[in-house]
C-alpha cells in the first residue's frame, strides 16, 4: 500500500505542480481581461436568465437554466465546502481563505469560458438529449478549424515534453533516480510524438485523440473527487457521531445514488433543482447563527484571513501556532487554498460544462453567463461562510480536550533493534560531511511484526534483504556551547551482505558538528521513530464533555476516534516550526468480571531525527509559561483529530452542542448523494463520447455497466474506510484512513483534468470570447428581449414556458 502511495504522490507531485496552479492563475486573469471583467455579467444578467427571464420551450436542450445551474452546483456544493475548506483551514491556516476567495473571482472568468465554449461545440443530434464538453470542443473545433490544427498540435507536445521534465527533475532534485524518472520521460516522448503525427494527419484525428484523453481524465476525477471523496466523509461523520460501520454507509448511499442516476439527465435535473436550493438554504442559515453568535470576532477572523494570506514583503505574517494549529507558511497556505477552491468550485476542470450542454437554449453564451455564478455561490458565499465558523469558533486552533495532569508521559523509541556490530564504526569528516565506512552487516535481527508473521508460518523470511532500511545512532558535540552533546541518526541500506551508511551534513541550524561517536546497535527503519509511553486516557475537560454531550460519570471518549499530542521534533517545512503530531487510536476495553470501561489509546510512531519532548505552554502574548518553581509548563494536552466533515461539525458543536452533530450530518449526506449524481452523470458523458459509434443500443449497455460500477465503486470506499489492513505492527488500518491519504486521491483527479482542459480553453478562447461580444452587442441594441420571470416553483420544477 506505501507503494502505491507513494506513485500516486508522485504523479500528483507532476500534475499538480506549482506550474499547473501559474497557468490556471493566469488563464483565469486572462479570460477576466479579455470578457471586460465578465464577472458583472455573471452577477446581473445571469441571474436574470436562470430566474427565467429568457426561458423558451422551442429551445434545443433536456433542461432549463435554473435546473442546469443546480445540477452543475449539485456536483460543486458539495462536501468540497464542508471538508475541503475544514482541510484547507486546519493545515494551511487562516490565508489559505484568501486564496479560496481569489480562486472563485477568477473561476468565475473560468467557468464562463468552457461553458461558452461547450455550448458552441455541443451535440444536439438529439436536441432533447443534447451532450457537451471539453471532449465534443476539441472535437468538432479542430475538424471545423484547420488552422487551430498545428497550433492545438504543438501546444500539447509542449505540455507533454513539460509534464516529462517535471516528472523528472523532481525526482532527480531530491537525489532519487527511479522507474518513474525515465517513464516519465519516455512517456512525455511518446504523447509529444502522437499529437505531431496527428495534427499531421488532419484535425479530427487528433481532436479524437486529446477527447479521448479528456474523458480518461473525467472519469479518474469522477471516481475519485465526485465519488470518493463525497463516500469518505459521509462513511466517516456517520461512523464518528453515529458509530454506523462504514459498509452499511456505503450499501445505503450505493442504493440511493443508483435510483437517481439510472434515470438519466432529467430525473438529475430535477432532483438537483429540488435538494441544492434546500440544502444550501438550511446550511446558509445554520452558518450565519453560529457567526452572528461570534459576530464581534469576525472582523479579526478577516484581518487574520489577509494577514496570514499574504507574503511577507506585502506586509503579510504567519498565524501563531496555538492549540491544534501548527502554523503554516505563506506558501503553504496558498497551496491549501487554491487546491481547495479549485476542488470545490471546479474552475477549469471541464466538468460543469457537461451538465450546462443540456440546457435549453440557442445561445450559447447565455447560459455560460450562468455558469459564472457557480464560483460565486460556491467559493465566495458558501466557502466563506464555512471559514468563518471553523476561525470565529475557535475549532481551528482549539484547546485540549483532556490533559495528563499528575504525570509527564515519557516519549520512547518505538525503532526496534535490526542488529548488533562487531565493532563501532568510525565517523570521518570531508569538507562539510561527516560519513560512515560500509560495514560488514550483522546478525539479522527480525522486528516483532517478522516473528509473529514468521512463527505464524506466513512467508515471511526474517532476514536481510537488499534495501533493508536501518539507522545508527551517534553522539555529536556541536560547536554551539549551549547546544552540548547531540544524538543524530545516520541513515543506511543493506547492499550485498553490507550496510551503506549516508554521510551527514556537518551543520545543525546552530552550530556545526566538532565530533561523531557512532554507536554500534542499528535500528530498524530509515529515520528513528518515536512513542509516547502512556496508554491510559484521563478524563476529558467539561468544556470537551458538554461540547460532545457527554452524560455524568463518563470520560468523553469515542471508540476508534483519532487523537494527538503536540511535539516538538524534526521542523516541518510546510509551517516552518519544529511542531509535530503524534497520533493514537482510542481503545474501549470492558473489564471480564465487573464491567468497568476503561479507555486507552494506541499510539502511532513519528519518525523523527531529534528525539521529540512536550512543547512549553504559551500565553496570549506569546511567552512561556512558568510554575512555581520556575520551570517551563509543558503542553500535555490531548487534541481530537478532526478530519474534514468532523471538523466543520465540531465547529458548530462548539457553539451549540449537538449542531453539528444533527445539521453537518444532513448536510454532508444531502451534499455527497448531490455531488455523485452529477458526477456520474458527468462520466457517463465521457462513456458516451468513448463509446457511441457503437450504436443506440451498445452505447446505453455500456453506459448502464459504467453506472452499475459507479455505484458499486461508492460501496468499495467505505469499505476501504474501515481497519482492514494488518499492519506491520500486527495492528489493522483502514486504506483509506486519513485525510491525507484522501487528498492524495482527490488531487489526482484534479490534476489530471486541469492539465487536459486548460490547453483546449485556451485554445479555443478566441472562439469564446467572440461569441460573448456578439451576444452583448445584440443586447445592447435590443435584442430577445426578456420576458416577465414565471413563478419560481415552476422554474425550479423546470415547467416549460409557454
Amino acid at each position: 500500500m506505501e507503494s502505491m502511495n507513494n506513485v500516486i504522490n508522485a504523479l500528483n507531485g507532476v500534475l499538480f505542480s506549482d506550474y499547473t496552479v501559474y497557468a490556471l492563475l493566469a488563464v483565469g486573469l486572462l479570460f477576466t481581461v479579455w470578457s471586460g471583467f465578465g464577472q458583472y455579467r455573471a452577477l446581473t444578467h445571469g441571474v436574470s436568465v436562470v430566474r427565467g427571464k429568457y426561458d423558451d420551450h422551442n429551445d434545443p436542450g433536456a433542461i432549463n437554466h435554473f435546473q442546469a445551474l443546480s445540477a452543475a452546483l449539485s456536483a460543486t456544493v458539495g462536501l468540497g465546502n464542508i471538508a475541503g475548506v475544514a482541510l484547507a483551514v486546519a493545515l494551511g491556516g487562516p490565508g489559505a481563505v484568501l486564496w479560496m476567495w481569489l480562486i472563485g473571482l477568477l473561476g468565475m472568468a473560468l467557468k464562463m469560458t468552457e461553458v461558452t465554449q461547450s455550448m458552441l461545440y455541443r451535440n444536439t443530434d438529439d436536441p432533447d438529449n443534447p451532450h457537451g464538453g471539453p471532449m465534443f470542443v476539441v472535437q468538432k473545433g479542430l475538424a471545423a478549424s484547420a488552422n487551430l490544427r498545428w497550433p492545438t498540435a504543438i501546444l500539447f507536445a509542449l505540455v507533454s515534453a513539460g509534464l516529462g521534465y517535471i516528472g523528472y527533475t523532481s525526482t532527480m532534485d531530491a537525489g532519487v533516480a527511479t522507474t518513474l524518472s525515465y517513464a516519465s520521460i519516455v512517456v512525455a516522448g511518446v504523447f509529444s510524438l502522437a499529437f505531431l503525427g496527428l495534427g499531421a494527419i488532419s484535425g479530427g484525428a487528433l481532436g479524437s485523440f486529446i477527447g479521448g484523453i479528456f474523458v480518461v481524465t473525467l472519469i479518474i476525477s469522477a471516481i475519485t473527487g465526485g465519488n470518493m471523496f463525497q463516500a469518505w466523509n459521509v462513511a466517516d461523520i456517520t461512523y464518528t457521531y453515529f458509530q454506523v460501520p462504514q459498509v452499511f454507509t456505503g450499501i445505503i448511499l450505493s442504493i440511493v445514488v443508483g435510483l437517481v442516476i439510472i434515470g438519466g439527465i432529467k430525473r438529475i435535473g430535477s432532483v438537483a433543482g429540488k435538494i441544492v436550493p434546500f440544502m444550501c438554504v438550511m446550511y446558509v442559515l445554520a452558518a450565519l447563527y453560529v457567526i452572528i453568535l461570534n459576530i464581534g470576532e469576525v472582523p479579526a477572523m478577516l484581518g487574520l484571513i489577509v494577514r496570514s494570506g499574504l507574503p511577507d514583503f506585502l506586509g503579510g505574517e504567519s498565524p501563531d501556532a496555538t492549540g491544534a494549529f501548527l502554523g503554516g507558511t505563506f506558501a503553504y497556505a496558498a497551496m491549501w487554498g487554491v487546491k481547495r477552491a479549485l476542488f470545490s468550485s471546479e474552475a477549469g476542470q471541464g466538468s460543469s460544462p457537461i451538465a450546462h450542454s443540456a440546457a435549453k437554449t440557442d445561445e450559447p453564451v447565455r447560459e455560460g453567463v450562468v455558469a459564472g455564478l457557480e464560483p460565486f455561490i460556491d467559493t465566495i458565499v458558501v466557502c466563506t461562510l464555512t471559514a468563518l465558523v471553523i476561525l470565529s469558533s475557535g475549532a481551528y486552533n482549539r484547546e485540549a480536550e483532556a490533559i495528563f495532569e499528575d504525570v509527564t508521559p515519557s516519549i520512547v523509541l518505538a525503532s526496534e533493534v535490526a542488529g548488533e556490530l562487531a565493532t563501532p564504526v568510525t565517523a570521518s569528516l570531508d569538507g562539510d560531511w561527516w560519513g560512515l565506512p560500509s560495514v560488514d552487516a550483522p546478525t539479522y535481527m527480525p522486528s516483532g511484526s517478522e516473528r509473529e508473521k514468521s512463527e505464524a508460518g506466513d512467508g515471511v523470511s526474517a532476514q536481510w534483504e537488499d534495501g533493508d532500511t536501518v539507522f545508527v545512532f551517534a553522539d555529536a558535540e556541536d560547536s554551539d556551547d549551549e547546544t552540548g552533546t547531540l544524538r543524530i541518526a545516520f541513515p543506511g541500506k543493506y547492499k550485498k551482505g553490507e550496510v551503506v551508511f549516508s554521510d551527514r551534513h556537518a551543520g545543525t541550524g546552530k552550530g556545526a558538528l566538532v565530533s561523531v561517536t557512532p554507536g554500534a546497535t542499528l535500528y530498524h527503519g530509515s529515520d528513528p521513530a518515536w512513542k509516547i509511553d502512556a496508554t491510559v486516557l484521563p478524563r476529558m475537560t467539561a468544556d470537551a464533555r458538554r461540547i460532545r454531550r457527554t452524560d455524568e460519570g463518563l470520560l468523553g471518549w469515542r471508540e476508534g476516534e483519532t487523537i494527538f499530542a503536540v511535539v516538538e521534533a524534526d521542523l516541518d517545512t510546510n509551517t516552518g516550526r519544529d511542531l509535530r503530531r503524534i497520533t493514537g487510536t482510542v481503545k474501549r476495553t470492558e473489564a471480564e468480571n465487573d464491567g468497568v470501561v476503561n479507555w486507552t489509546v494506541e499510539w502511532n510512531a513519528l519518525e523523527s531525527e531529534t528525539r521529540p519532548f512536550f512543547r512549553p505552554l504559551k500565553d496570549e502574548d506569546g511567552n512561556v509559561v512558568i510554575d512555581d518553581n520556575g520551570a517551563p509548563v509543558l503542553d500535555k494536552g490531548l487534541y481530537g483529530d478532526y478530519a474534514g466533515a468532523s471538523l466543520t461539525a465540531y465547529a458548530f458543536d462548539r457553539v451549540t452542542p449537538g449542531l453539528g452533530k444533527i445539521m453537518v450530518s444532513i448536510a454532508a449526506w444531502l451534499f455527497a448523494v448531490s455531488t455523485m449524481i452529477s458526477w456520474s452523470y458527468y462520466g457517463e458523458q465521457g462513456i458516451f463520447f468513448m463509446f457511441r459509434r457503437l450504436g443506440t443500443a451498445g452505447t446505453k449497455s455500456v453506459v448502464l455497466v459504467y453506472k452499475l460500477i459507479y455505484c458499486a465503486l461508492v460501496l468499495l470506499t467505505c469499505v476501504l474506510a474501515m481497519p482492514i489492513i494488518e499492519q506491520a505492527d500486527g495492528t489493522t488500518a483502514p486504506i483509506i484512513g486519513t485525510d491525507a491519504e484522501l487528498d492524495m486521491w482527490t488531487t489526482l483527479g484534479l490534476g489530471v483534468m486541469l492539465v487536459a482542459n486548460v490547453p483546449i480553453m485556451l485554445i479555443f478562447g478566441a472562439k469564446a470570447m467572440g461569441a460573448y461580444r456578439d451576444y452583448f452587442d445584440r443586447m445592447k441594441h435590443g435584442g430577445n428581449d426578456p420576458h416577465d420571470a414565471p413563478p419560481i416553483v415552476e422554474v425550479a420544477s423546470g415547467k416549460d414556458v409557454e
